[in-house]
């Protein structure tokens, strides 16, 4: 089995001020692209995603603004096909704080609504299913001051907690709820420029 996985190194760009008044504009962008084939058989993943931020620093060490994130993943197994939108829209709260002239230390509080689409087509299980519901994740990440303000963002995940009510082909919803503890599993580089 053959793998590729490409994640941009758009992860985490943003631009963002270090003086009470300043705006934070920030995104990431991940793709990632699998290819199996099997039996003569194959099966081909894509996933899209894009997350960005706007926020406002009201105090030296305190930030807060919006984030939205949206999705797509698809699979094509034969003539089958499932493909899954994804959206959210909340707010977070950012704290952030100077270790040095070179390093910083910060963690992003995000809560929000979440909605999906799973659609898939060319089976016999072939109907949608839409749900809803909310979130929650802590990520903390570290900032490093590279010159005049610019500098990069390295984060290795995270703690998240979300909820999702579907509603379900049949009539009958299923609710979905999981933790995530991602410490140690995810990893983020960004790019950062302070004005």
């Amino acid at each position: 089995m053959k793998k590729m996985l490409v994640v941009l190194a758009l992860a985490m760009v943003s631009f963002a001020n270090a003086q009470k008044g300043s705006v934070l504009v920030m995104g990431s962008i991940e793709y990632n692209s699998q290819n199996v084939s099997n039996s003569g058989s194959e099966t081909k993943e894509n996933y899209f995603g894009f997350s960005p931020k706007v926020g406002y620093q009201f105090h030296e060490n305190w930030t807060a603004g919006i984030e939205a994130g949206f999705g797509t993943a698809k699979t094509e197994f034969g003539r089958a096909e499932d493909k899954t939108n994804d959206f959210s829209l909340g707010g977070f709260l950012r704290y952030s704080k100077p270790l040095n002239q070179t390093f910083s230390a910060y963690a992003d509080l995000g809560v929000g609504y979440q909605n999906t689409k799973h659609t898939i087509t060319g089976t016999p299980l072939a109907g949608i299913n839409k749900g809803d519901g909310f979130y929650v994740d802590v990520t903390p990440a570290i900032f490093i001051n590279v010159n005049k303000g610019f500098g990069l963002n390295f984060n290795i995940g995270g703690l998240g907690y979300n909820t999702y009510n579907f509603d379900g082909n049949d009539g009958n919803g299923d609710n979905v709820k999981n933790f995530n503890f991602t410490f140690g599993k995810a990893f983020s580089v960004g790019i950062s420029k302070n004005f």
